[in-house]
């Protein structure tokens, strides 16, 4: 076995600053940010897969609120730190910076490389307890309020309080999050279960059982192919044009490569990129060497195959992409990930190798399957007649842009300053009206939706572009669509849905989203996009102040507000339900709605792509009952990380 000793930690200088602003270090205080807790600690077990000393990580939801994780890895040393003085251990979980992923003696692949992991969650919780096994032997630490140590050192080491098999290494991590710091600290099993899924396909080989005490529950995930069962996954709802992903794998230099692909008769391509299984949601170098590969190979087949003649130019990229779901997934022993959030891989040589391997390999399966390759050869030339259709319909709207009668629709604000701007889309000519007399003339526009938008998840393009409210849409934004996309040309800092509280309402939002992530998904990345949250209920309540009853009124903005507002017993007078933005007065609208000082905006943000089109694709697809009972489960946990 490899040496992983304390000289292999290399500490780079507390957790009192995680605990100010702990945002910064796992994204938010809500669901979000504490499940990112035992992402981050789980992160550690997966690393220690990838150097090829774990098999199986055990992961416990107990009733009592923690969370327990266990790796079958060497487990964290356990020996005196060479600079620190105290034991290794201790300084990975209480030091910020402090890790075995910056010397490259420990790992030679990982994607914890901040070394901030276990020292975050140790900060953010009122109890952390770890048991290492090594050595033949278990040892244990314990921490409190925010990572403070609460166990006596032996003779400097860690107290051992049991033995163990020598062959029986690994690291178990249990800890509850600090409820003063969290929104809720109730984890959701789903949302661990469908993390562990995708963890899994992108760990071929690793065993991940996860236990929850609270219902009895044990599920274990294990996917033997790995990525290829992923797309597989991914394309489930939707039509193959040939019967399985194509699974393609090798090595350039010390970069190793995994691309597993399958063509759909979807309209749309989803490419979802990995390093050291982290998903970078923006893609980068190892997305634009996979598709600069995919480009010229196709093209070399088709003219090969006499599919296009010598005068013909070459398909796209567009059209060789379309209808694809793929997965590329790397190991980089040194990426280089754009900022703290890793959204985008910037390494130049990760490009070269995905090229390297993904063009030479898949020409060889290529080679052997040829009936395969032609079918889809014949979509991308479908998709090439598409486009060129889709093509003319948008220039022909493009030109015409400047002729959309938006005055008739388009409540224009004074303010010629995009950065202090906003229009607000909101449904019906009612609901437009009262807006209208509610805003702040100067930096809020107003565009009312004469009815529903079009389901852009079932049209082409040509279609899409005669529909229109999305012309309106496209000709208010100023920044055009698609290709032609130039989000500095945007008029507005912020785009904001605002819909009723019924389920017209969320349709339209959805229908709304799913229009802007498909065909402008740059104002989703670059934070454009918001949904406004107008008030459901008015509440007038009976309060005693300085021993005097006073009539005090209060909105609450969803049913779960309102039952919490009941088991406080105040005495309620009267309770008023808003049916829709119309029935608000210019007063009351602009108090709970557009204000900036009061309102609550709900930003629109993708984390994950491979989730965001699998919600895109359930929501927008014709199969009913999935469909409704996602919007039924997710309404049980509405929650907003403003």
């Amino acid at each position: 076995m490899e040496q992983y000793t304390g000289s292999q930690i290399v500490v780079l200088e507390g957790l009192e600053a995680v605990r100010k602003r702990p945002g910064m270090y796992i994204g938010s205080t809500g669901t979000r940010g504490l499940h990112h807790l035992i992402w981050e600690i789980l992160d550690n077990g997966i690393d220690e897969h990838l150097a090829g000393y774990c098999n199986q990580i055990d992961i416990t939801l107990q009733k009592d609120g923690g969370i327990s994780i266990t790796d079958h890895g060497r487990g964290v040393p356990v020996d005196i730190h060479p600079t620190k003085g105290i034991p290794t251990a201790r300084v990975v979980y209480t030091s910020l910076h402090a890790g075995g992923k910056f010397g490259g003696a420990a790992y030679k692949v990982s994607g914890g490389l901040h070394g901030v992991g276990a020292s975050v969650v140790n900060a953010l919780s009122t109890h952390m307890i770890v048991d290492i096994r090594r050595d033949g032997k278990i040892w244990h630490d314990e921490y409190r309020d925010g990572g403070h140590p609460v166990v006596d050192l032996v003779d400097g080491m860690l107290p051992v309080t049991g033995k163990c098999n020598k062959s029986d290494t690994g690291t178990r991590v249990t800890f509850y999050p600090d409820p003063s710091i969290f929104e809720t600290v109730e984890f959701k099993a789903e949302t661990i279960c469908k993390r562990l899924k995708e963890v899994a396909y992108l760990n071929k080989g690793l065993c991940l059982v996860f236990r929850d005490e609270t219902t009895g529950e044990t599920h274990t995930y294990m996917e033997a192919e790995g990525i290829k069962s992923f797309v597989s996954y991914l394309t489930r709802e939707l039509t193959p044009l040939h019967p399985e992903p194509i699974y393609i794998e090798g090595t350039s230099g010390n970069i190793e490569i995994e691309v597993a692909f399958q063509y759909t008769n979807n309209f749309s391509e989803q490419i979802n990129s990995y390093c050291n299984r982290i998903n970078v949601v923006d893609g980068g170098t190892l997305v634009t060497g996979f598709k600069t590969a995919l480009t010229r190979v196709m093209n070399q087949y088709a003219r090969e195959l006499g599919i296009l003649k010598e005068k013909d130019e070459n398909l796209d990229g567009r059209d060789i992409r379309n209808g694809l779901v793929a997965i590329v997934s790397i190991k980089h022993p040194d990426p280089q990930f754009e900022g703290q959030t890793k959204t985008k891989l910037g390494n130049t040589d990760a490009k070269v190798a995905v090229e390297d391997v993904f063009g030479s390999e898949v020409t060889r399966y290529f080679d052997k399957n040829v009936e395969i390759l032609k079918s889809i050869l014949d979509n991308a030339m479908r998709s090439y007649s598409a486009r060129k259709a889709g093509d003319k319909a948008r220039n022909a709207v493009l030109k015409q842009l400047n002729d959309v009668d938006t005055k008739s629709k388009l409540a224009s604000c004074t303010s010629k300053k995009p950065e202090e701007c906003e229009v607000y889309i909101v449904e019906g000519d009612s609901a437009g009206g009262t807006v209208k007399t509610a805003r702040n003339r100067r930096t809020q526009a107003v565009l009312p939706l004469r009815g529903k938008i079009l389901n852009v998840e079932k049209a082409t393009l040509d279609k899409i572009l005669v529909n229109n409210e999305i012309k309106t849409m496209i000709a208010s934004f100023g920044c055009g669509i698609g290709d032609d996309f130039d989000i500095s040309k945007l008029r507005y800092d912020k785009i904001i849905i605002l819909t009723d509280a019924d389920v017209d309402g969320a349709h339209i939002s959805t229908l709304l989203l799913t229009f802007f992530y498909r065909f402008m998904p740059e104002l989703i990345t670059n934070g454009k996009v918001y949904r406004g949250m107008p008030p459901l209920y008015k509440v007038e309540y009976e309060d005693t102040e300085r021993g005097k009853k006073k009539k005090k009124s209060q909105y609450l903005f969803d049913d779960f507000a309102l039952e919490k507002f009941r088991k406080e017993g105040k005495k309620i007078l009267s309770l008023q339900r808003y049916k829709g933005l119309g029935e608000m007065d210019a007063e009351q609208l602009w108090e709970t709605t557009l204000d900036p000082d009061r309102r609550i905006l709900a930003q629109v943000s993708i984390s994950d792509t491979v989730e965001a089109d699998e919600i895109t694709t359930l929501l927008m697809s014709n199969n009913v009952p999935p469909r409704r009972e996602f919007i039924m489960e997710e309404a049980r946990y509405a929650k907003l990380d403003i």
